[in-house]
């Protein structure tokens, strides 16, 4: 029985130890707030989740445990009213200590991240406050937000690996986003490479990622709409069967059907065999060809559904489904979706199905 109860207190304290290990913890004092309740709150990416509420004590002290995993650092900031108080980035295991006041201003120690954390906040503060004082002085402003910008530009850069970065990656001035250019696409895209190899469970990484994601494509398709005007048209430039990059810009032909469609539907399918492929027969020589882009994400259907119908015309798929740029160019909401291309130009004309397809071909194609 002595044995037992050994072994019962050894697996208690384990299991005591093991909840102890995926904490953080904060102890601190706020001066001048004695007997008051803070809030304290989690980033959840573009805003706040309340988690808790705590008392301090006369003194103005205070301590708070948060649950962190391993590999996954959070975000922790404690308010008193509208005012943030402070700010951490807590590793499992940390313990911060603060020393703060009501009206923003503190200092932290016991953890690396929410002293980095401490300086990109400061950071922040001071571009709003320059802009206040600034505020009558458009020129001034603009100054104002371009150097902070480049400021921005210099630490992601200078802090690859670190999860301060986050909230400079997603720092908003009102609804704009401080990164508000097409081209800081490429930054968000290094900094969530950078960061995976590090945090690859994060949340805050996973969400970082899907941003860079989201501003790639937006960058695509405005690199696209760049050659429109020696197109006339939004290029598209996907792979084809044998992983080719085919553009639509290049393709040697009088009239050019751009065609949508699915792989996974039958109907689809039998209307490339019954419709499109008569049609390709009957006027290819004269000067027609199919531009025809898979929105399947996945290409091992379309390529053996292209294979096995034979279909000769030029077949591209990128893999990205609806989030194709090229679906999201042309604003493809159903499908199958289909329309003309005549010597460079994008052919605005109803096609009236494919009875009036067929008539426009004629008349394009004597």
């Amino acid at each position: 029985m002595r044995n037992y109860n050994k072994f019962l207190a050894f697996a208690l304290a384990l299991t005591a130890l093991t909840a102890c290990g995926d904490k953080a913890r904060i102890r601190g004092t706020v001066s001048g707030l004695s007997d008051r309740q803070l809030v304290v709150k989690q980033l959840d990416i573009n805003t706040y989740r309340t988690l808790d509420t705590i008392k301090t004590r006369a003194d103005g002290s205070f301590h708070y445990d948060v649950q962190v995993a391993e590999g996954q650092p959070e975000f922790i900031y404690l308010f008193y009213g509208d005012t943030r108080v402070a700010a951490f980035l807590l590793e499992k295991g940390e313990t911060a200590t603060v020393q703060a006041d009501t009206l923003g201003r503190y200092t932290v120690t016991g953890s690396a991240g929410s002293e980095e954390l401490a300086r990109v906040g400061q950071s922040q503060a001071d571009f709003i406050a320059a802009l206040t004082a600034h505020e009558k002085e458009p020129t001034a402003m603009t100054r104002d937000y371009i150097q902070h910008y480049r400021d921005n530009v210099k630490y992601v850069m200078e802090h690859p690996f670190s999860l301060t970065t986050v909230p400079v990656f997603f720092e908003r001035l009102g609804d704009t986003w401080v990164f508000s250019q097409t081209t800081d696409g490429i930054l968000f895209r290094k900094g969530a490479d950078s960061l995976m190899t590090v945090y690859p469970e994060s949340r805050y990484v996973k969400a970082l990622a899907k941003e860079a994601d989201r501003r790639m494509r937006l960058l695509e398709i405005d690199s696209q709409l760049q050659t429109a005007a020696e197109a006339s048209f939004p290029d598209i430039v996907m792979p084809d069967l044998q992983g080719e990059r085919k553009a639509l810009s290049e393709v040697d032909a009088k009239v050019i059907l751009v065609h949508f469609w699915d792989a996974t539907d039958a109907a689809q399918k039998m209307f490339s065999i019954d419709q499109l492929l008569p049609l390709y027969q009957e006027f290819h020589q004269r000067g027609f060809e199919i531009y025809s882009i898979c929105v399947t994400p996945d290409k091992p259907t379309w390529a053996s559904s292209v294979l096995a119908q034979k279909l000769p015309w030029i077949n591209v798929n990128d893999g990205k489904g609806a989030a194709s740029p090229a679906v999201i160019t042309y604003n493809v909401d159903s499908l199958p979706y289909s329309f003309l291309i005549v010597n460079g130009e994008l052919n605005t004309r109803q096609l009236g199905g494919l009875d009036g397809l067929r008539k426009e071909l004629k008349r394009l194609l004597r």
